[in-house]
C-alpha cells in the first residue's frame, strides 16, 4: 500500500516509519523542525520525505495514497500553549485540512493520532462513549479535529481515531519530556524521581511499541469495523497514579532511589477502557513500563542517549524561535555573513 504519515520524523512517527517501510511505500510530510537524520539513514526506494506543513501543503501529493496517517501536531501541553493560536491552527485546523484533502483525493482511510487527555479529570473509568472534558488547550484542540473528521467517514472513506495514552519508550527523535522518560532519566542521573504534588492523579500509559502495532492493527482492519470508531489505545494494567508509576520505575530500574515531591498535582486526572479496543480489534499492550526502563537506562549507560534541549520539545521550539529572532536581528540582505 502506499501510506503518507504527517509528523513522519516525530517521536512516534519515526517509529512508526521504521516499521511501515518494511511493506509499503510511506511518504513523511514533516516540518523536521527535530532534524530528519534517521529517516535519510533509511536506504529504501520505498521512501520518500516532503518538507511541508499540514496548512499549507501542496494536496496533490495525496494523489494514488491509500492511507493517511495523521500525526502532525503541537505534541503535548506545555508546546501547545506556547501559542494557543498556532496550535488551533495545527492540531485542529491543520489536521482538518488533511482530512478533507484526504477524501477528496480518493483516500480509503484515515487515522487521526489523538489523546486520552480529553477525558480531562474524571472519577469514572473512561470509555469511548464517556462525556469528554478536555482541561488544556492541547486536549481541546483534538477534541475538536476529533468532531471535525469523524463526520467525513463515509463508506468510501474510513476514519479512524486513536484515543492514546501517555506514551514512553525508546525513539529515534527521542523524548525526554514524557512522564516515564524523564522519570527514569532522573533516577538514573541522581537516584531521584520528582513527581508533581502528592502523586495521587491517574493517567493512562502506552509503551511506543504498542502505539505503532495499534496502527498496524487499524491499518489491517476491515473498514467497516474501523470507520466512524474511537478506540482508546492502552491497557487497564497501565492506568497508573502518577506515584505508583514512579515507584514501578524504580523498582524496575535496580538502582536505589527517593520520590520527590514538587508543587501540587496536575489537574488532569483519568483512567481509561480498553475494553474496545481489545474485543473488535483483538488488540492487546505488549510492552511494559519495565521494558522501558531497561531500554532507557541501557542506552544511557552506553551514552546512545542523553538530555538535550532537542529531547524537551518546549525547549526546542523556544530555541528555534530565539534562533529565528537573533538571525533576523544581524541579517543583511537575508545573509549572515
Amino acid at each position: 500500500m502506499k501510506i503518507l504519515v504527517t509528523g513522519g520524523a516525530g517521536y512516534v512517527g519515526s517509529m512508526l516509519i521504521s516499521k511501515l517501510i518494511k511493506k509499503h511505500n510511506v511518504t513523511c510530510l514533516d516540518r523536521f523542525f527535530f532534524g530528519d537524520e534517521y529517516l535519510k539513514k533509511i536506504k529504501s526506494n520505498r521512501l520518500k520525505l516532503i518538507k511541508d506543513d499540514i496548512r499549507w501543503f501542496d494536496p496533490t501529493i495525496l494523489k494514488n495514497i491509500d492511507i493517511v496517517l495523521d500525526l502532525a501536531a503541537l505534541s503535548n501541553d506545555p508546546s501547545a500553549e506556547l501559542n494557543p493560536t498556532n496550535t488551533y491552527d495545527i492540531n485542529f485546523l491543520g489536521r482538518s485540512r488533511v482530512a478533507k484533502y484526504s477524501k477528496q483525493f480518493g483516500v480509503k482511510k484515515y487515522i487521526l493520532a489523538s489523546t486520552a487527555s480529553v477525558y480531562g479529570f474524571r472519577n469514572t473509568i473512561a470509555n469511548e462513549r464517556s462525556k469528554v472534558n478536555p482541561l488544556t488547550t492541547y486536549a481541546k484542540a483534538n477534541w475538536q479535529a476529533e468532531n471535525e473528521v469523524l463526520p467525513l467517514n463515509d463508506d468510501s472513506f474510513s476514519v479512524t481515531v486513536l484515543r492514546f495514552g501517555t506514551v514512553y519508550g525508546v525513539s529515534p527523535r527521542m523524548r525526554f519530556d514524557l512522564a516515564v522518560n524523564i522519570m527514569t532519566y532522573n533516577l538514573f542521573i541522581s537516584g531521584k524521581i520528582t513527581i508533581d504534588g502528592d502523586g495521587s492523579q491517574s493517567r493512562p500509559f502506552v509503551h511506543i511499541n504498542d502505539v505503532v502495532r495499534s496502527y498496524e492493527s487499524v491499518i489491517n482492519a476491515n473498514s467497516k469495523t474501523v470507520g466512524g470508531e474511537i478506540f482508546n489505545v492502552g491497557s487497564k494494567s497501565q492506568n497508573y497514579t502518577i506515584s505508583n508509576l514512579a515507584k514501578e520505575i524504580g523498582r524496575h530500574s535496580g538502582i536505589d532511589y527517593e520520590i520527590i515531591h514538587k508543587g501540587t498535582n496536575d489537574k488532569r486526572s483519568y483512567q481509561a477502557s480498553f475494553d474496545k479496543i481489545e474485543n473488535e480489534l483483538n488488540f492487546q499492550t505488549k510492552f511494559t513500563v519495565k521494558n522501558a526502563v531497561n531500554d532507557i537506562i541501557n542506552k544511557l549507560q552506553s551514552n546512545e542517549l542523553e538530555l538535550t534541549k532537542k529531547t524537551i520539545t518546549l525547549e526546542w521550539y523556544k530555541h528555534l524561535i530565539e534562533m529565528k529572532i537573533l538571525i533576523d536581528k544581524i541579517s543583511v540582505r537575508d545573509k549572515i555573513l
